[in-house]
């Protein structure tokens, strides 16, 4: 139960990053020297949303969708789908 609350609140938490209003209007600084402020925002964003989703994977995925030692379709040397 603590697993499934901490994972909500880590995307709630994100949603709340994804609202960026606070750099809608922003241009400078660049970042790099290059990058404005609010595409170098969502580049961290991008970043940190694969790795929740990483943790998401890892930490919650329902174990009785794979079962242990079933290899993936296509994975276990014959051709047909097994479905």
């Amino acid at each position: 139960m603590k697993k499934r609350i901490s994972l909500t609140l880590l995307v709630a938490a994100a949603y709340l990053l994804h609202q960026d209003f606070w750099n809608w209007e922003k241009i400078h600084p660049l970042v790099f020297g290059f990058l404005p402020v609010g595409l170098a925002y969502h580049v961290g964003y991008s970043l940190l949303a694969a790795a929740l989703m990483a943790v998401m994977v890892r930490c919650a995925w329902p174990e009785d969708l794979d079962p242990a030692g079933t290899p993936p379709a296509g994975q276990d040397g014959s051709k047909e789908d097994p479905t």
